[in-house]
């Protein structure tokens, strides 16, 4: 005999709320012909960590095979989405594990910019706690308002955010520049030879002052709709927040205080 498994539907939403206690149980015993931790897409998750730790690993001294691992890491993010997608694999797991090592593979890189360049270490901090904050923040506010996913944001909320997550060309491009231009910086330690070319105005420089040049736009425009991102879900769970007062105050009746 079945047991109907304690699955709760929030009104107006899309998620379906399913006990956390279920939900443990019910990872421990599944099959290896279903284990959620054995899809391809999470496989190659778990291979961009091992590339980024062994890039951060010769990070301090190898720059060649720190650049190639830390690149290879990057462009699996761009297959991993498109494998789940083609195998019917799509996973909240592996949304979420996709999330946290972009999340914390840039991380690792800012910090040792900060390092690396010490009259800028607050500058990259504050990077830092502006990827974490506006992702974790619009993940949150999509939680709390029944989205399956936090790329599923309609253009009445922010034309800019709906035209960054549902272009997937765009979502790439600006992701991989913001990595150009942070991995440029990271070479620019190690390059010291100018390029000795091009234009007059940039012969003098070496190729990753000049690939930093040319990445600095997609890294600002990527960094401001992180900034986009933070208020939209600020706003998103303010309003959430009066919503719930107001439906307690109504709840409570004509003889409740206004707070």
């Amino acid at each position: 005999m079945s047991v109907r498994p304690p699955i709760h539907r929030r009104k107006g939403g899309s998620v379906e709320v399913v006990d956390s206690k279920y939900a443990v149980d019910l990872a421990t015993q599944q099959s290896y012909s279903e284990n959620i931790f054995l899809f391809v897409p999470n496989l190659i998750g778990y291979s961009r960590i091992i590339l980024a730790g062994l890039a951060l690993h010769y990070m301090s001294y190898h720059p060649k095979y720190c650049t190639v691992l830390y690149c290879i890491s990057c462009l699996l993010d761009a297959v991993d989405g498109q494998a789940a997608r083609a195998l019917g694999q799509t996973s909240k797991f592996g949304a979420v594990l996709d999330m946290v090592t972009d999340r914390c593979t840039t991380s690792c890189l800012l910090c040792y910019l900060s390092s690396a360049y010490p009259p800028y270490a607050l500058f990259f901090q504050f990077l830092i706690s502006l990827d974490f904050a506006s992702h974790y923040m619009h993940m949150y506010s999509s939680l709390v308002t029944g989205s399956r996913s936090h790329k599923l944001v309609t253009s009445d909320v922010s034309r800019i955010l709906w035209y960054y997550y549902n272009d997937s060309r765009t979502l790439f491009m600006m992701c991989a520049g913001n990595e150009v231009f942070f991995l440029s910086l990271y070479l620019m330690k190690w390059v010291k030879t100018p390029i000795g070319f091009l234009h007059p105005l940039l012969s003098h420089l070496t190729w990753p002052e000049v690939t930093a040049v040319v990445s600095f736009w997609v890294f600002l425009a990527k960094n401001i709709i992180n900034l986009v991102q933070l208020w939209k879900a600020s706003k998103i769970l303010v309003g959430v927040d009066l919503a719930e007062r107001a439906k307690a105050r109504e709840a409570a009746g004509p003889w409740s205080k206004s707070t």
